[in-house]
């Protein structure tokens, strides 16, 4: 068999693209069954498949150290172990399988329902632990997977699907519950999360992978760069939130989205901040070396370098020919501003800090703002500070999703050092054009079903019109009481035949006009004669004549035969038919309620 990395381009895409579709549709197949098994042995193979990457957590990142040269063995167990206990004991107790949720109160049962096949683009940063996670949260909720892994990344993210795909199906998981891509090209990529059989996508990287996701026309939950600034406000425990960064920024090197890439510092303690970071093992860079660094470690597309990716302070000094004191832990430049002018001020993924003093908080909280602005908006930031108000402050000010408080952004925005979910996949909302803010959990390769029993029963408009009564409130047991309808004015149920007449005979009496044969003076007794033909517009209403509170069909008709337009007020009750036969002739006259 041909080595897939010695194919010509061309012939590595196509089998990219064969390989995609082949692993999609197997996948749809193994959730067609895996999407019918019970809440336990899902549990079974979610324990299974924990255990196993937790025996085999420093295999896995040593593995991921030699392909990729990327970071620190001892910090990639770290990440594996996060993925493989703290995340795996946060997700284990999650209902994942049929009713999930009853609302007693609203009459409302929730019924999970997976997504269905979900693929995950998995980094090189980040390969194991993120493999880890992504397949956990997966079978969790009941959905199978398809793995693209980086290319540079292939061997060590295999090594973890086969582990825990072994260990899957050992627990009861069909054959294609788990899936890896080993011919992998961003054609083939672009095919997978294209594929018409794939119903999510799990996409973490670069900027142009994320966009891609989001433009392959299925829900996709992708995450980009941090770029996390850090504030240091002039309450701080300044020692404190030194040792924060530092221990946040050399985590395998930098190399989580959401470490540490510039501190803000208040200008009052910006000395002592000095200080601390070079007490603590950090080096300030001076003008030269500054630009020595950016020229080596910022491409032009201002992206950082691969080749210093996830490396150490002293091998990034040496190989950018600045001389540092032996244990050195992290390269630190003063900026003046921020974008494409001040190449520092990017994500660098590696242990090198933009930074920057400014005079107050106000000041520091729009510098933080710039500095998210230049490709970490929605992601992440930290702030150093006693002061409860100030806090709050960037809280509700700051475009970040996860404003982590005195401990380090590494930490803190994943859930290992803060309540928040414990993730490997960071959510950057609005701002980051993502769909949620959330630190992603297999509630988000769920949907819900909801079964709504009613609680407020309605009647229909033919109910209403049989009734005369307009729609009024019912209680049902356990339902809140809606407010009561007003009641009808007693004119709405009609007016008795006698009572008409007599009502006629009065208006025309006051006019002057009276049935034939009856002598002037003479009670009404009923209908009057016509009266002569009638203008070719109708007059005025008589001023000062009382507004009517209600108009039928033989109100409309006798004022067409009298020539009089009917002066109604705003609320009156009008009859559709007498509405019908008087909006041709304009006969209402409508004057405002007064109250």
């Amino acid at each position: 068999m041909t080595d897939p990395a010695v194919l010509p381009p061309t012939d590595r895409d196509l089998a990219s693209i064969a390989e995609a579709r082949a692993l999609a549709r197997r996948a749809r197949q193994a959730w067609l069954q895996l999407a019918e098994l019970d809440q336990e042995r899902i549990d079974a193979m979610v324990d299974a498949m924990a255990a196993a990457a937790t025996s085999h957590a420093e295999a896995f990142a040593r593995q991921a150290a030699d392909e990729t040269g990327f970071g620190v063995i001892e910090d990639k167990i770290q990440k594996n172990l996060f993925a493989s206990q703290k995340i795996y004991r946060f997700i284990r107790p999650m209902k994942t399988v049929g009713v999930v949720a009853r609302h007693d109160d609203k009459r409302v049962v929730e019924i999970a329902e997976p997504f269905g096949v979900v693929a995950a683009v998995v980094p090189s940063t980040n390969p194991t632990s993120t493999a880890i996670y992504k397949i956990l949260i997966a079978i969790k909720a009941r959905c199978t997977i398809v793995l693209s892994p980086h290319p540079s990344a292939v061997k060590c993210i295999t090594a973890v699907a086969e582990v825990l795909d072994e260990a899957a199906r050992r627990a009861g998981a069909p054959p294609g519950a788990i899936n890896w891509m080993t011919t992998v090209s961003l054609e083939g990529t672009q095919e997978l999360m294209r594929h018409r059989d794939v119903s999510v996508i799990l996409a973490t990287g670069g900027m142009g992978l994320v966009r891609a996701a989001y433009s392959a026309g299925k829900p996709a939950y992708g995450v980009g760069p941090g770029n996390a600034p850090a504030f240091i406000e002039r309450t701080a425990d300044v020692g404190k939130a030194v040792r924060d960064v530092i221990t946040g920024k050399t985590f395998d090197n930098g190399l989580l989205c959401s470490s540490e890439n510039s501190v803000v510092v208040d200008e009052p303690i910006a000395e002592e901040v000095r200080r601390q970071f070079q007490a603590q093992g950090a080096y300030f860079l001076g003008r030269a070396e500054a630009e020595a660094v950016a020229r080596l470690l910022v491409t032009p597309q201002r992206l950082p370098n691969p080749r210093l990716v996830g490396r150490s302070a002293a091998f990034i000094a040496e190989q950018c020919g600045v001389g540092v004191p032996a244990g050195t832990r992290v390269l630190i430049a003063e900026l003046e501003g921020v974008g494409r002018d001040y190449p520092l001020s990017i994500e660098k993924l590696c242990p090198v800090l933009a930074f920057y003093v400014v005079r107050d908080w106000q000041e520091g909280c729009e510098r933080c703002r710039q500095i998210l602005r230049y490709g970490g908006m929605g992601h992440t930031m930290s702030i150093h500070s006693r002061s409860e108000p100030i806090i709050l402050e960037f809280g509700l000010k700051k475009p970040a999703f996860r404003i982590v408080v005195n401990t380090p952004t590494t930490f803190g925005s994943i859930g290992l050092t803060t309540g928040l979910d414990p993730s490997m996949t960071l959510g950057c909302g609005g701002y980051g054009g993502n769909i949620t803010s959330d630190n992603i959990s297999p509630l988000h390769l769920l949907n819900v079903k909801r079964l709504a029993y009613e609680i407020t029963p309605v009647q229909n408009r033919f109910e209403r019109a049989a009734s005369g009564r307009p729609p009024s409130a019912v209680e049902v047991a356990g339902a809140p009481r809606l407010p009561a309808a007003p009641p009808r004015p007693a004119a709405a149920r009609g007016i008795p035949a006698g009572a008409l007449a007599q009502r006629i005979d009065e208006f025309l009496g006051s006019r002057g006009l009276r049935p034939e044969g009856a002598a002037p003076g003479s009670p009404p007794t009923g209908l009057t004669a016509a009266p002569a033909a009638a203008p070719a517009a109708p007059p005025p209403s008589v001023p000062g004549e009382a507004p009517l509170d209600f108009v039928c069909e033989e109100d409309v008709r006798l004022a067409l035969k009298t020539g009089r337009t009917l002066v109604v007020s705003e609320r009156a009750i009008i009859t559709p038919a007498a509405r019908d036969l008087a909006e041709p002739h304009h006969l209402l006259s409508v004057v405002p309620w007064r109250g």
